[in-house]
């Protein structure tokens, strides 16, 4: 089922006359992703050119389908898909010929899976990254945008988080995300490649994956939710985070890269909103806004487990930096992202188990 894109509203007036100024051909690593998609969605709706690549670890075909369903088989005609992986220094350079600027998602995300297997996540966050800057430098490649992580504030206990202050890395995730950004700062001065890194901070919204040991919460939650299923809460519940919606993400990544101010090649800078909301505050607000469009479902109270190694206990980005050169400015908190993604939660996640625990539900309320 195809729901309407959240992202079909426009882009800032800002964003819209420098797309609309200069069609450009742009690399989408990571296109069959979460975040990839979206950037591939809204580019073609702006009349650009796009080459993306990917090779399905974590991305799904099914986003893509989504993609071209929503935007036309018109615009569809602008965008040349590559099934490949940024191991393959070859299949990189191939992807990056005739490239204006690249927008580089693709990654092995999750602090646990690092964990487990520290290999796959060098592989494909700090070797992947470094072949991807390697072909871009030579196939002279105007701008590198690629995405950073929060992660790399690792225990540096000050709140909000600046750029410019982190910590020891508590995880092999965060190592490989941090070594991405000392690359690309190197690129820039050795080479003269424009690069702009955006530390994200917990990213959601539609096409995020809820299934397996390493779904970011909010997907897990609310796939959960909607089929009556426990929701489990790794802690007390008071570990915070600054969740931060998809349009917020493509608004940062398009701004970076079309920016001509100077001040912003070879930085970095958080993105995100600015707030920082506890697990046990983020359960609430997700029940509140499921039991509100689906009243008579059954939602379990939460589970608590131990912590996961290698979490961050707080987080909260400062935005003011990006606000300031980048002239990023979020069109979304936390609640009126959930709202806008709780409909294709509800068409994509678990419609059938929603279904058959409102079935359920009937039945007790009959008894």
């Amino acid at each position: 089922m195809i729901t309407a894109s959240p992202l079909a509203a426009e882009l800032p007036t800002t964003l819209r006359v420098r797309l609309a100024g200069r069609r450009r051909r742009w690399l989408v690593t990571g296109s069959a992703g979460f975040i990839g998609s979206h950037l591939l969605e809204t580019l073609l709706r702006h009349d650009q050119d796009i080459v993306s690549l990917d090779n399905f670890s974590t991305g799904y075909r099914s986003n893509l389908d989504e993609v071209r369903a929503l935007v036309g088989d018109s615009a569809w005609q602008r965008h040349t898909f590559l099934e490949a992986d940024l191991g393959n220094l070859d299949a990189c350079r191939s992807a990056c010929e005739g490239i204006d600027v690249v927008l580089h998602q693709a990654a092995l995300g999750s602090v646990p899976r690092s964990i487990e297997d520290p290999l796959a996540s060098h592989a494909a966050n700090a070797t992947g990254c470094l072949n991807l800057l390697v072909a871009a430098r030579d196939a002279g490649v105007n701008r590198f945008v690629y995405a950073g992580s929060s992660s790399t504030y690792g225990d540096h206990p000050g709140l909000p988080k600046v750029e410019e202050s982190i910590g020891r890395p508590l995880s092999p995730y965060a190592v490989s995300k941090y070594v991405d950004e000392l690359y690309a700062q190197v690129f820039g001065q050795c080479y003269g490649l424009e690069t702009v890194g955006l530390r994200y901070f917990n990213v959601f919204g539609p096409r995020q994956d809820p299934k397996g040991a390493y779904a970011a919460v909010i997907p897990r939650w609310a796939a959960a939710m909607l089929s009556g299923a426990p929701v489990t809460i790794y802690g007390d519940g008071e570990t915070t985070r600054d969740f931060c919606y998809i349009a917020n993400i493509v608004q940062a990544n398009l701004l970076a890269a079309t920016t001509e101010d100077r001040a912003a090649l070879g930085e970095v800078f958080n993105v995100a909103v600015g707030g920082r909301m506890s697990l046990n505050e983020l359960y609430d607000a997700m029940r509140e806004l499921v039991r509100a469009t689906h009243t008579g479902l059954h939602i379990p109270a939460a589970t608590h487990k131990a912590f996961r190694p290698g979490d961050i206990r707080h987080s909260q980005a400062d935005v003011s930096k990006a606000r300031r050169v980048l002239g990023y400015q979020p069109t979304h908190d936390v609640k009126a992202g959930l709202s806008e993604a709780l409909p294709w939660y509800e068409a994509h996640f678990a419609q059938a188990s929603f279904q058959r625990a409102r079935s359920v539900n009937d039945v007790r309320g009959a008894a």
